[in-house]
C-alpha cells in the first residue's frame, strides 16, 4: 500500500465557507481521493486552517508549514507520495508578500521533504507541488476581508508561474489548481463541494496517470 500525505491549509483541511466548520468524508477533496485512487494507497489528511509556507503568523505562529513538516514527515513515514498545496495565507496583508516570496517559501518546503527523506525514509517521494486557486473578485465582501485585500486577487494569479519554476528546478510534478476551480462566492477563498470533487480528480488522474 502506497502512503499519500497531502499537505495544506484551510482548503485541505476541509473548511466550508457555508459553516466555517469542516466538510465531512465524502465531500473533501482528501477523502474523495482516497475513494477515487482505492484500496492500495492510504491518504493521510493533513490540512491545518491558517496555514503559511514559511511565515510566522504573529498571532498564531504555529501555523507556519515549515516548523511542522519535518514531524509530520516523520511521523508518517515511510511516505511516497507528497501532495502540497500552500500559499494562499501568504498573500495575507500581514505578510507584504509578492508571487516570488511564496513561490520562494514553497521551494524550502520542497526541498526540505527532499532532504529529510532522503535522510530518515531511504528514498524521496513523489512531489506533487499545486499551485493554489486564485483569490475570489468578492473578497471585499468576504467574512476574510482585512486579512486579505484587493490586492491579494492579482497577486495570486501571479503564484502559478513562480510554483511551475519550483517545480521543474526540483523534479516535481506540478498541477496549478487555478485551471480547474474558483474558490466559492461565499467567501472568495474556500473551495464549494464541487471544487473539491473536481480537485480530488485532478490529484487522482495526476497520480494514476
Amino acid at each position: 500500500m502506497k502512503t499519500v500525505l497531502c499537505y495544506g491549509d484551510s482548503n485541505t483541511y476541509g473548511y466550508d465557507p457555508s459553516s466555517g466548520m469542516r466538510y465531512p468524508e465524502g465531500v473533501r477533496w482528501t477523502s474523495r481521493l482516497r475513494k477515487h485512487l482505492g484500496g492500495e494507497y492510504r491518504v493521510i489528511e493533513e490540512g491545518c486552517n491558517g496555514r503559511t509556507t514559511v511565515f510566522d503568523d504573529p498571532l498564531e505562529g504555529w501555523k507556519n508549514g515549515l516548523d511542522y513538516l519535518r514531524p509530520c514527515l516523520n511521523s508518517h513515514k515511510p511516505v511516497d507520495i507528497f501532495v502540497m498545496m500552500l500559499g494562499s495565507n501568504d498573500l495575507k496583508t500581514v505578510f507584504h508578500a509578492e508571487p516570488r516570496d511564496i513561490a520562494e517559501g514553497a521551494e524550502t518546503l520542497v526541498r526540505d521533504v527532499i532532504d529529510f527523506t532522503k535522510n530518515k525514509q531511504g528514498f524521496v517521494p513523489w512531489i506533487i507541488l499545486v499551485s493554489p486557486p486564485e483569490i475570489g473578485e468578492g473578497i471585499a465582501s468576504s467574512p476574510f476581508y482585512g486579512s486579505f485585500d484587493e490586492g491579494a486577487i492579482e497577486r495570486s494569479r501571479g503564484l502559478a508561474e513562480y510554483f511551475k519554476l519550483v517545480a521543474e528546478r526540483n523534479g516535481c510534478t506540478y498541477v496549478n489548481a487555478a485551471e480547474y476551480i474558483k474558490p466559492s462566492e461565499l467567501d472568495s477563498l474556500h473551495l464549494s463541494p464541487e471544487g473539491h470533487r473536481r480537485l480530488a480528480e485532478v490529484i487522482g488522474e495526476t497520480i494514476q496517470g
